[in-house]
This record gives C-alpha cells, structure tokens and sequence, in this order.
C-alpha cells in the first residue's frame, strides 16, 4: 500500500490518465557516498503535542528505485550499490539527531521508493539504530514496500527475519500490456507469482497495491485484475486512480497534448464498480482507497494519518507531525539531505503551524474518507468546533442524497459519500 510520505494531501477519489507510450522521468541528483556522519543536536525543535497518549508512527523513506516511473512523483532515485550503503549511514545518523523524540513508536513504516532494493544486510542496521536511538516499541508493527522483481522465496524468509509483519507488494496491474505502459519492471506472470511466495512466507499482513485508469483501461480489464487479486488471498488491497503530475513524464505528456485524462463520469464508473465488486467479495474499505479482510488487517501505519495522530518522518521528502498543530519536512533531493545529515544538523527544509481551522479542515477531510468518519464530540472536544450544530441542515440534505450518515455522534460518508469525500468537507462550515 501507498504510505503518506508528506503531509496529509487529499486527493479527489476519482481522476486519471492514458497514454500509449512511456518515457523516464529525470531521476533526482546523486548523493555524495558518506561513510559516517557526525551527530550534534541542531535545527528546529518542535513541540510535543499535549498529554501524548496515542503513540506516534515512524515513517522511512528510501529513495531507490530500478528505474523511475513515468507516473511518479515521489523523491526516488536510481542509486548504486555505494549510494545504498551510503544512505544507511544518513538514516543511522539522522535517527541519533531525532534521540529527544518522547512519544512512543508503534509502527514503522519503510517505503518510498523501493525499500526491496536495498539487501537484507543493509536493512538490518538501519532497523537496529532506529530501534536503539528512538522510543520503537519492541512490539511495534513493522511494514515493509517491496516490487514484485525483488520477491524471493529467500528475501521473503530474511524479511520476516528482520520482523516485517505487514508487506505491502506495487503490483499495479496482472496485465502485461498495462505493466509496460505504466514502465513496471515485472511483467503479469512475476506479479501473480510475488503474491504467492509471499503469501507463504508468514507474514500477518500481505497487500497488493492496484491502480486503476491506466493506459487505454476498460472495465472489463480493470474487472480482471480485482478477479486475479481475489483469487490469490491476500489480506489487503489498495486501489488507486492513476493520477497524472506536472513534474513527470505523463505530466510532459499531457502537457504536450499526448495524454488525456478519463472523463470524470468514467472515473465514478471506476470507483463504484471497485467497491461493490469488492464488497460483493466480502471486502468492505476502510478508507477511499484500502480494502481490509478483516480489522486486524488494516493498515495501523496510515490510519494514523487518516485519525491525525503524530509520526516522525525519516529521509529525503520525509514529513512529520507532532500531533498538536506542528508539521515539517525534510530536503527532497538525496544530495541537500545528506549535505545537512553530514554536518552534524537535521535535514528540514522547513515547518509550519498550522491554526485552528486549517487543522479542523484538515481533519474533517481526512475523517470523510474512512468510514469511521468523524467521532462529533471528539472532533468538538479537540477543534473546538460544534460540526454538527454548525452544520444541522447541511448534514440533514447530505443524509437524504445518501451521502452521509449521523448516528450515535458519529458523521459517516457512505459508499457514495466515499466517492466525493473531499466535495463533502469543503461543504462545511467550521465557524
């Protein structure tokens, strides 16, 4: 599954692209090969969140990939071998500048990127310093990205090794016409086979991420990649809307007149069709974009992010969140980030503080996308803003369309309301 790297951004749930052809996107500037870097307390320090009683995640951003997707806009890279070892160093080190982080750890979540790139020796070392210079619980939950290329029986018995309980495998597509448009590196047979050796390897959690509105996609297609991932069991499934970004080959693409994107009836056609075909199957979301087997097989890392508690973000273009109203973010390019871990300093860019109505929007927005919804005297109780008085016949007409629900104290978009979430808050009034 797709881990928030940044702060929370909210994407409208349907919107999408096509194209026949796939071109690289530049990849980002080389870091400089660091053997060691030297530790001193420096940059911002920002405060913690009130009486913290949830704990916090942990995400690592590893920014490797074997190549680079035309579709994506994340800090990746495609590095040496001697980058890679060089980056462990960064992390251990960057680890030991966040030691004076109190709130406990739970879960750990290493994306990016393509943390299947690096070798079981070289994440190893990387966990142990995080686990020795941080709060991470020793029962802490520990997830894990991976391409289905680097999927091996023997990588898969080294990952659960190394404590990984939740993989989360980039699937995309079991088409290899769709794979080689999106410029994936496995083809549908390699996917269908990484699904299956890791679901022997033992892990609590197996998922597979898909997208949807890819490259000349029907629904019948579309229809048969949801029938293949059901079939082989695993215990999650993301399904994402191909989304097109300026600063990508798609993005030059489109902006060249050789990409369209689907009309936004055909995107609706998309979404509502995935969630009743998956529902059908006994698979209810959780979330706009993730699907469960069962509770205990949700994704605790990104509900975290989802409920806005805090996490501390780790590597280049990694975000954070003290819980409270305080967020920063780290140098995306690979090259600033280690410069900064280099010399002794955090690697933020910058942060912000963000005020009472943007952190009650930003939690109203979030809160519609997962069918908890919003608990209404708990959201009063921390924004400070009654959403159900302010809003008692807003709520009322978005109740009749079948779009919400409001029982118990609790606001809950339904199915329907699932697929205009971002709409819906943008309809409230907070004061």
């Amino acid at each position: 599954m797709r881990v928030v790297s940044s702060a929370p951004v909210v994407e409208p749930a349907p919107g999408v692209e096509s194209t026949p052809e796939v071109e690289s996107a530049p990849a980002v500037e080389s870091a400089t090969v660091v053997e060691s870097a030297t530790v001193v307390e420096s940059a911002p320090v920002v405060e913690s969140a009130p009486e913290p009683t949830e704990s916090a995640g942990l995400y690592v951003h590893v920014p490797f990939c074997s190549a680079v997707c035309p579709y994506c806009d994340f800090a990746v890279q495609i590095g040496s071998a001697s980058e890679r070892t060089a980056f462990g160093a960064l992390l251990r080190a960057e680890a030991a500048l966040w030691s004076a982080w109190d709130r406990p750890i739970d879960t750990v979540y290493v994306g990016g990127g393509t943390p299947s790139r690096l070798d079981p020796g070289q994440l190893e070392p990387m966990l142990a310093a995080l686990r020795s210079e941080l709060p991470v619980r020793s029962d802490a939950e520990l997830f894990l990205e991976a391409n289905p290329e680097d999927v091996t029986p023997g990588r898969v018995d080294e990952w659960r090794a190394l404590g990984v309980s939740f993989l989360s495998l980039g699937v995309q597509s079991f088409h290899d016409a769709e794979l080689r448009a999106l410029g994936r590196r496995h083809d549908g047979r390699e996917a269908r086979s990484a699904v299956e050796t890791s679901l022997k390897g033992g892990f609590d959690t197996v998922s597979v991420d898909l997208m949807f509105g890819l490259p000349g996609q029907d629904l019948a297609a579309w229809s048969g990649n949801l029938d293949t991932v059901l079939a082989l069991g695993p215990e999650h499934i993301s399904c994402y809307q191909l989304t097109i970004h300026e600063d990508t080959a798609f993005g030059r693409r489109r902006a060249r007149g050789r990409l369209t994107e689907m009309p936004e009836s055909a995107q609706a056609d998309f979404f509502a069709s995935t969630h009743a075909r998956l529902a059908d199957a006994g698979w209810e979301a959780y979330e706009v974009s993730n699907f469960a087997r069962a509770p205990r097989h949700r994704s605790q890392h990104n509900l975290k992010y989802w409920r806005h508690l805090p996490y501390l973000g780790l590597g280049p273009s990694a975000h954070s969140f003290d819980g409270a109203r305080h967020r920063w973010w780290n140098h995306r390019a690979l090259h600033d980030y280690a410069r900064r871990i280099t010399r002794g300093e955090r690697a933020v860019e910058a942060d912000e503080a963000l005020d009472g109505e943007a952190l009650a929007l930003e939690a109203l927005m979030l809160g519609l996308r997962t069918v908890e919804g919003i608990d209404l005297p708990g959201y009063r109780l921390r924004y400070g803003v009654d959403l159900h008085g302010l809003n008692r016949p807003l709520i009322a007409t978005l109740a009749e369309e079948g779009l919400v629900q409001c029982e118990a104290g609790a606001l809950r978009p339904t199915r329907r309301g699932l697929a205009v979430a971002d709409g819906l808050a943008a309809r409230f009034r907070l004061a």
